[in-house]
């Protein structure tokens, strides 16, 4: 018997029974559709984040405190309380860190915003007016901090988008008095909305002399005005290499670093996107293979349909036995009726997926990505699943003894 004529049989033998075909394709359509839907949300999560990331310019350069010890017990990065204002300082002067552009130290706290009966817990974050240019914030009313705010240590606040939506409403909040931390603030500037997971929305700016005087605490343990994160911007992305390198040389200097390691990490945006890469892709397979095995699940009832199937046409295998077909017939009749079963369900599953992840656009939370390599992955995967689950039942019905088989009632 040749494939064609196979096939034909097979597909008549899977129409007999439509109902029970039908429901068996169902678990296959649920399994792909599963896969489609997860790993496009998953590809369009790591889109999103790959250019929130972009977007915040590409000759970026942040330095956080390192790691240390303390009782045995090694604190995470950034905990330490390494870094000082006058560590921005010295990286700030071209004679140390000729590939540096500009410097804005952060010093960043908690805290509740009130105006009038609204309050919010958000980020208050001291800095300098070129935080503005290094991290690209441009304003949406108003304007900046300026270095006469920072000579003055001037009570004056710049809002996130979302920081000023809750606090406001759809009022106009230039020249409004907040109170941080029971401190009269004027507000001189509303950001424009950066989006994405809205951290950099729900913000408030002051200036870094301010914040040294109202959040209190911001002495290093080596003495010095201690900073959360000091944002460097190199010359031009050829010199951010450099810049990390001169970075480094001057702060272990600075921190009279030897062989021990170091008390702080540079990182530049592209070490950013290589760690946001990794997890991403972590994510996006961990998804994948949670939406595989309903793949598995429906792969089982493919062996179970079939099972069944060879049982109730063990009587049909033993005539056509007795009429001269060979074992590899019997054998690829089954088999070609698994594939099939999965191959549909495939199909259906793929179009199932694609509208998951069209409905998933359409809230506006996330842009899925529907790929060719996830469709095809998908795919394959079910006719394997579909062949895998097929050949027991195939080679059960392929060694009937076609004598037993004609008895059979």
């Amino acid at each position: 018997m040749n494939i064609i004529e196979s096939i034909r049989v097979a597909l008549r033998g899977l129409m007999a029974n439509k109902m029970r075909s039908g429901l068996t394709i169902l678990g296959i359509v649920i399994g792909v559709g599963a896969v489609i839907a997860l790993l496009s949300i998953g590809e369009g999560a790591q889109a999103a984040i790959m250019e929130q990331i972009q977007g915040i310019g590409s000759n970026l350069i942040f330095v956080v405190p390192g790691a240390i010890q303390q009782g045995g017990v090694r604190t995470a990065l950034g905990s330490a309380a390494t870094l000082t204002f006058e560590d921005a300082e010295a990286i700030a002067d071209p004679a140390n860190c000729p590939s540096v552009a500009a410097v804005a130290p952060v010093l960043t706290r908690n805290a509740q915003v009130i105006y009038m009966s609204r309050n919010v817990n958000t980020s208050i974050q001291g800095t300098t007016p070129e935080f503005q240019h290094i991290r690209n914030f441009p304003v949406r009313e108003g304007r900046f901090l300026e270095e006469q705010d920072l000579d003055t240590a001037a009570r004056v606040a710049v809002l996130g988008s979302m920081t000023a939506e809750e606090l406001f409403g759809g009022a106009d909040p230039i020249g409004q008095v907040i109170k941080v931390q029971r401190v009269p603030f004027r507000v001189i500037g509303v950001l424009k909305e950066k989006g994405g997971a809205g951290m950099e929305d729900d913000v408030v700016i002051i200036p870094i002399t301010t914040a040294y005087r109202l959040l209190g605490k911001a002495v290093a343990p080596g003495g010095g005005r201690r900073v959360t994160v000091i944002n460097v911007s190199a010359i031009d992305e050829s010199r951010v290499d450099a810049a990390i390198e001169e970075i480094t040389w001057l702060l272990r200097e600075r921190h009279k670093i030897r062989y021990q390691e170091d008390d702080f990490t540079v990182m530049s945006q592209k070490d950013i996107l290589g760690v946001m890469s990794q997890i991403t892709d972590i994510l996006t397979i961990f998804l994948g293979a949670i939406a595989a095995i309903s793949l598995l699940v429906g792969g089982i009832g493919i062996m179970n349909i079939m099972l069944v199937s060879v049982t109730e046409r063990t009587r049909e295998i033993g005539i056509r036995k007795a009429v001269g077909a060979k074992r590899r017939d019997i054998l690829l009749q089954f088999l070609i009726e698994a594939v099939v079963l999965s191959l549909v369900g495939g199909l259906v599953g793929v179009l199932f997926g694609a509208g998951v992840a069209l409905a998933v656009n359409a809230t506006g939370v996330i842009v899925t990505v529907v790929s060719p390599q996830a469709v095809a992955l998908a795919l394959g995967f079910s006719a394997a699943v579909g062949l895998f689950f097929g050949i027991y039942p195939a080679t059960r019905a392929a060694r009937l003894n076609p004598i037993e088989a004609l008895r059979y009632e």
